[in-house]
């Protein structure tokens, strides 16, 4: 795990490396701006808060892929299921949940701004990590105990919680329900594939 912060400029950078293969960087600008509900904008105020939530979400990615294994050479997944013609390539993959990860944590803080006093904030966060648990707990069920039915039946109960995210979100600050519209998409598509698999196995 690499992480550099520099107080005198304005960025900030975070690498790391779930399993043994990925290494991200994410460079964010200290004077990024959103825009508020009267249609103004505000610098970010709370950087440490920012790559605190980046790097927990990260995290959870992390921990996933201490479950997952999808390469060659004797791997379940790459040698005994049966994979429908629209799997995308296993590069793919990794490149798709850093990038939802790093999304989900600035969306995850953007609800924080808003006031953890406030409980349309702390329901939100609350479901927040109910589907932070649900996404790494798919990981374990699938490629650990082997079970796409297992894992079809959980992605769904993920996906509902991801919906109630994404619209809790949205309430309290648009550009958080907007961020986690290519985590809704993403999972929309892993559970038609899952279930796919399903079928095919």
């Amino acid at each position: 795990m690499y992480n550099n912060l520099r107080s005198g400029d304005n960025w900030f950078g975070i690498a790391v490396i779930p399993g043994k293969s990925l290494l991200v960087f994410c460079s964010l600008s200290y004077t990024m701006t959103y825009g508020t509900k009267d249609g103004g904008a505000f610098s970010i105020r709370n950087p440490v808060l920012l790559i605190a939530c980046v790097i927990l979400t990260n995290l959870a990615g992390v921990a996933g892929s201490f479950f997952t294994d999808t390469g060659t050479g004797g791997s379940w997944y790459a040698d005994e299921l049966i994979k429908p013609w629209f799997v995308p390539p296993d590069e793919v993959f990794p490149i798709a949940w850093t990038t939802i990860f790093i999304l989900m944590g600035i969306a995850l803080y953007l609800v924080l701004g808003e006031g953890t006093g406030r409980t349309d904030v702390q329901i939100a966060v609350f479901l927040f990590f109910c589907q932070l648990g649900l996404n790494i707990l798919w990981s374990y069920l699938f490629f650990t105990l082997k079970s796409p039915l297992f894992g079809f039946i959980e992605i769904i109960i993920l996906w509902i919680f991801i919906l109630a995210v994404t619209v809790s979100f949205y309430r309290i600050n648009k550009r958080a329900g907007y961020l986690f519209l290519p985590y809704l998409a993403w999972v929309s598509f892993a559970t038609v594939l899952t279930g796919t698999i399903y079928l095919l196995n």
